[in-house]
């Protein structure tokens, strides 16, 4: 299989690897947001993602953090009214 070395293609990948983060982990993302501890509690799963992320793209693109930002978009975004010390 080809490294994928598209960014609208990456960020696909990206948005769907963080999206099955949000609906397997639902509880403990909520969990985190409250607290601030989000990147801590998920870490094992975030670095999961991120390890399977980089296996299916070229070093490139891997370095553009688009990964990173589908995190913020899948895990944070949607959890804005979670009552939080972060906001």
């Amino acid at each position: 299989m080809a490294l994928i070395d598209k960014p609208d293609r990456a960020r696909q990948l990206a948005r769907a690897i963080a999206s099955d983060l949000s609906m397997y982990h639902e509880k403990k993302i909520i969990d985190g947001v409250e607290r601030d501890t989000l990147f801590e509690v998920m870490r094992d799963e975030i670095e999961e993602g991120r390890a399977l992320y980089k296996t299916r793209v070229t070093p490139e693109i891997f370095g553009q953090g688009i990964y990173d930002r589908a995190l913020v978009d899948m895990l944070l975004k949607p959890r804005g009214s979670v009552r939080s010390k972060i906001w």
